[in-house]
């Protein structure tokens, strides 16, 4: 009989494991599949973010809520599982109170709903002090990754100890919200601690007196009492369930106010699909405000298909505005932006931006290969292509100079690569694109001399097949543009070909002598 029981009792803990390491791997897949979703989810919709969302938000509000908070968010669910399993094991308990002896279940329920207040109570300080650590969180990180990327440009200002003292000063002031945080919290586990003790004695004194009234027997004494730690697990777990609750609110606020919050605005296109854009550009009397300056002002001109037009002025004048604008990076402007005469708002997104190209003065170069960073243009690109978009962009020996080529990883923000060589790298990728719009914002600004005519050559080779528009920095590029606008101070205020204006706008001229002197 005795061996039966043992084996019994061997098959059911068997048993129990193997159910267990079930559940476990069932989590994880859950939990897995739950994760990747919630994030890739959030991250299609932090790339729907309008540029002034972005402009206003630092990075670490989006890296904390994309990383950490989708985990938390994950969790919930296997931790409900825990608590929802104690809470109904142990009201099999109360239940047992509840027949033994009336009085002592009522008491059990008295101090259930005290230590419930008290624990709400605690929640309420708790979650007000978690927000703000998390907002100094997302702070804080958005510093960081802002001081990693920025390492390089930190050393040459020789600003470390600035640098350090500032990170320095955003630690400990985040320190001091948690250590603050802590105490209070600890103070206030400390308080139900007392409580919970304090019930305990009276627990016991009631079964002694129960006991000592004929009104509860011994034996069902002695059972009440040691199911009391039962008790507190259940009462604990009602405590822990709601904390979790409060903790999901949260964590569900800050990840799905970026889904549907005014505070984190969304980009808004049309629904009209033009299967073919020709690449005619009009802006009708445009008038563009950021952060409540106006940059544009008033303006109104034509770009035919197939043109290539530059935009040239004094920095700050509106020129990079206006390609934003063409892209509908911002919507916030006053007037009309017609793209063959279609109003820039009614189209859809694939319309615009699966139609211009534009490669500006400082492209962002991902951590990745050569390669890869041009498949992103295009995912099924063969190595012919790539090879002779890297030509055109005169990339191509470069590349084959190093000992991976095109395998090469190139480094965050293509940190291995010259300013040239980015430039370069970003217009193998328009090319690849072979968008009808191709637009160069200040592209050839850091290429050398020489490297440049090169360039020059390559947009000489497009021109006539593509619309082509060019913020220029260096005059000597767009000499050969079928027109140049001049802008100033968000207007414009004179149009016309290298020579027309060198002869009839003064800026202009200002701007031609200047850049003589400049390379002499």
């Amino acid at each position: 009989q005795f061996l039966v029981t043992c084996i019994i009792l061997f098959v059911l803990n068997y048993l129990i494991d193997l159910i267990n390491i079930l559940a476990n791997i069932t989590y994880e897949k859950i939990f897995r599949s739950m994760y990747l979703n919630i994030q890739n989810d959030l991250g299609k919709e932090i790339l729907k973010l309008n540029s002034k969302t972005l402009d206003k938000n630092n990075s670490g509000v989006f890296i904390q809520r994309l990383n950490n908070d989708t985990i938390e968010l994950s969790s919930f669910f296997a931790n409900l599982n825990d608590y929802l399993g104690n809470i109904l094991a142990s009201i099999g308990v109360l239940s047992v109170y509840f027949v033994l002896n009336k009085t002592i279940f009522i008491f059990i329920v008295i101090s259930f709903m005290i230590r419930f207040y008290i624990e709400n109570k605690r929640n309420k300080i708790r979650i007000k002090n978690r927000k703000i650590i998390k907002s100094n969180r997302d702070k804080l990180t958005g510093f960081t990754s802002e001081l990693v990327r920025g390492a390089q440009d930190i050393k040459m200002l020789n600003s470390e100890k600035s640098f350090i003292k500032e990170l320095e000063n955003r630690f400990t002031s985040l320190s001091k919200e948690e250590y603050k945080a802590n105490i209070t919290n600890y103070l206030l586990l400390l308080m139900r601690r007392l409580f919970t003790n304090t019930t305990e004695l009276i627990l016991l004194i009631l079964i002694l007196y129960a006991v000592e009234y004929k009104n509860l027997e011994v034996a069902n004494a002695i059972v009440l009492f040691n199911f009391r730690g039962k008790l507190n697990m259940l009462s604990s777990s009602i405590n822990y369930f709601q904390e979790m609750i409060k903790d999901l609110n949260l964590t569900c606020k800050r990840v799905f106010e970026i889904f549907d919050s005014e505070e984190f605005e969304k980009e808004a296109f049309g629904n009209k699909h033009l299967k073919k854009v020709n690449g005619n550009f009009e802006f009708k009397n445009v008038s563009f405000k950021y952060n409540k300056n106006l940059v544009l002002k008033d303006i109104s001109f034509k770009i035919k298909e197939n043109e290539t037009v530059a935009f040239v002025g004094k920095s700050g004048s509106g020129k990079s505005t206006i390609f934003k604008l063409l892209t509908k990076m911002y919507d916030n402007f006053d007037g009309e932006i017609l793209i063959d005469n279609n109003n820039i708002r009614e189209l859809d997104k694939d319309t615009i931006r699966g139609n211009i190209t534009i490669v500006s003065q400082n492209p962002y170069i991902f951590n990745m290969s050569i390669k890869d960073n041009l498949k992103l243009v295009k995912d099924n690109i063969t190595q012919k292509e790539i090879k002779e978009a890297c030509k055109m962009a005169c990339l191509d020996k470069y590349i084959e100079s190093l000992s991976n080529g095109y395998d090469t990883i190139v480094g965050e923000g293509g940190i291995t690569l010259s300013g040239g060589e980015k430039q370069r790298l970003a217009i193998a990728r328009a090319f690849i694109k072979k968008t009808q719009i191709i637009l160069f914002d200040e592209a050839t600004s850091s290429l050398d001399n020489e490297t440049q005519e090169f360039i020059k050559q390559s947009i000489n080779n497009l021109k006539k097949d593509y619309t082509i528009l060019i913020i220029a920095h260096r005059l000597s590029t767009i000499q050969n543009a079928d027109r140049i606008l001049m802008i100033d101070n968000g207007k414009i205020i004179a149009q016309g070909t290298h020579k027309n204006l060198l002869k009839n706008c003064k800026e202009y001229k200002q701007l031609y002598e200047k850049e003589i002197i400049n390379n002499k």
